[in-house]
């Protein structure tokens, strides 16, 4: 019961650390800054789909750890210990097909880990936080240079650009967010952009 607890207060952070949660949120958050849009769609809704898609993701990682750890501990095969080394492998093998060398060797470098333990099997707490500058990285990366620079960012700049000069020319002085908005959603949904992004961010974690 103990464990169980522990297990559910940890999960939140858990889920954002070892998973592909943060790569997800962090475009997500591009996509409305690109749109302009303040509270459309609100917090919850690109907050779910990130939580759903990383489920989606992980849903091989999970089924692994469950049949290595859970169920056998369930079954009372493994002792608590062994379950946890077993639970969190998988997880181990996901960071370590998506984090980048040079952020592990710097984690290593401040921790001071010798190379032989190293080899032997990646310290769990080197992993995490270079996973975690790993995943930020390639979320920048994909939410601004790749998706909303060429896809959307400066469809929507263009957009903005074209209504202020009419509402200038007009001699209106209205702010021409108000007016650009329902063209860059109309624009959003005739490319298809929820289907090219999301298409596109959990594509990049295949493999």
């Amino acid at each position: 019961m103990f464990l169980l607890i522990t297990a559910l207060t940890l999960a939140p952070a858990i889920l954002v650390m070892m998973t592909s949660f943060t790569r997800i949120m962090v475009v997500l958050s591009f996509l409305r800054t690109a749109m302009g849009t303040r509270q459309t769609p609100p917090n919850r809704a690109p907050t779910s789909l990130a939580l759903f898609l990383t489920l989606f993701i992980m849903a091989p990682t999970m089924e692994k750890a469950y049949q290595q750890s859970i169920k056998p501990l369930i079954n009372e095969e493994i002792t608590e210990f062994e379950a946890f080394e077993k639970g969190i492998a998988p997880f181990r093998e996901f960071m370590m097909r998506h984090v980048r060398e040079q952020d592990i060797q710097l984690f290593v470098d401040i921790a001071g880990i010798p190379d032989e333990e190293v080899r032997k099997e990646m310290p769990i707490r080197v992993l995490i936080p270079a996973f975690m500058i790993s995943e930020l990285k390639r979320a920048l990366e994909i939410g601004f240079l790749l998706f909303l620079l060429f896809l959307l960012f400066l469809p929507f700049l263009i957009i903005n650009m074209v209504v202020a000069s009419v509402l200038m020319s007009m001699g209106m002085m209205m702010p021409p967010i108000i007016i650009a908005l329902p063209f860059k959603i109309i624009f959003f949904v005739l490319v298809d952009g929820w289907f090219m992004i999301v298409g596109s961010l959990v594509r990049s974690f295949g493999g």
